[in-house]
């Protein structure tokens, strides 16, 4: 019978030769994972990233890291106070505070960092990224997450402005006819701007394309010609939520997933339906296992679609009240958008000028 110090020992040998095949991530048995060592830069976004897409091409073309490139990529819609939706400008929550969420994952070094519940910082994907640089966390949120954004040299400034203040306080009239707030219409004081529909759970301006610009939460994806993979998703999340909501965006294998031997998924839409369904990251792993970027997209689709039983989120035909967009690409530089109803459109940008394409989607939307 053996010791049970020649079990530790065995068992301690078996553990480092695990350990020592880490650094390969070698597909599971029998699992056709994408694998190239080089690829055409593509870079893949939610419909508000036509900048940011070329952002990503022209960092990645200049030689510069991926991550780099979707995140300065994405840090144009966060600091634009006419995006209602991301950073500067967000609709706030309930009390009328700013808080945004993002996340950031960089597939050479399999790093990730992510911040939720962020207020004062028109930037969460730069901070995003200094917790995967700078700590041995993922994840920080709310006024710890504030308290190092300012060590790390962020300033905090108030992210309202006059219009989405303007906006908060027409919502907050309208809420119930039992309070003292009134619309300026009830005070004879003028008239309220109508209000668009630029939350996580619409399916309206976010999929727009009827010469509006498309607004909602930004997810970025860029592949170099290396085959090096990063990704990032932000945004200031839904419009009046409860305090300290947290949506899918700044959650790894939710909102963004990126394995640098597949490919990279992240998302947009009602987050409450990714989050339960570890949507981008079932993106991956079905890439993993072979199928296309637009494939897997419309695949983990259906799963939110079967997990979709509360009557409150469906329509009378049973089928989701609310929308969810995937954006992805694999190894290959192949890429690829769906959506669970149609009209959504997604940035890509592959080496000439950034453009839309239609995603692809599981419902018409008039059916």
């Amino acid at each position: 019978m053996a010791s049970r110090r020649d079990f530790l020992k065995a068992t301690a040998g078996a553990g480092a030769a695990a350990a020592a095949g880490l650094g390969t991530a070698r597909p599971l048995l029998g699992a056709p994972a994408v694998l190239r060592g080089t690829a055409t830069p593509v870079s893949v976004a939610s419909g508000n990233g036509l900048e940011a897409v070329a952002t990503a091409i022209r960092v990645v073309d200049g030689g510069g890291d991926t991550l780099e490139a979707v995140v300065e990529g994405v840090n144009i819609a966060e600091r634009d106070p006419g995006d209602s939706s991301v950073g500067y400008g967000g609709l706030p929550n309930l009390d009328g505070v700013v808080q945004l969420d993002s996340s950031v994952m960089h597939g050479p070094s399999r790093g990730a960092g992510a911040v939720a519940c962020l207020e004062g910082i028109k930037t969460p994907s730069r901070v995003a990224m200094d917790v995967m640089r700078y700590t041995d966390h993922v994840l920080l949120v709310g006024k710890g997450a504030q308290r190092f954004a300012v060590s790390m040299g962020h300033d905090i400034e108030d992210l309202l402005t006059e219009r989405s203040r303007r906006r908060w306080i027409e919502w907050r009239a309208t809420m119930s006819d039992r309070d003292d707030y009134l619309t300026p219409e009830e005070t004879g004081h003028g008239n309220s701007e109508p209000f668009e529909d630029e939350d996580d759970y619409g399916l309206g301006i976010l999929d727009s394309h009827d010469g509006v610009r498309p607004q909602g939460t930004i997810n970025c994806n860029v592949i170099d010609r290396n085959g090096a993979i990063s990704g990032v998703t932000t945004t200031s999340g839904l419009a009046w939520k409860v305090p300290g909501r947290v949506g899918d965006s700044p959650i790894v294998g939710a909102g963004l997933y990126v394995d640098n031997d597949v490919g990279a998924c992240g998302s947009t839409g009602r987050g409450e339906a990714v989050i339960k369904t570890c949507g981008s990251h079932s993106v991956v792993e079905l890439m993993r296992a072979g199928m296309s970027p637009t494939d897997a997209c419309l695949e983990a689709l259906r799963r939110i679609v079967t997990f979709t039983v509360e009557p409150r989120l469906q329509r009378d035909d049973g089928r989701p009240s609310f929308n969810v967009n995937y954006y992805a690409v694999n190894k290959n530089g192949d890429y690829g958008g769906a959506a669970i109803w149609s009209g959504a459109r997604f940035a890509v940008c592959d080496g000439g000028d950034s453009r839309h394409e239609d995603s692809a989607y599981l419902f018409e939307r008039n059916g």
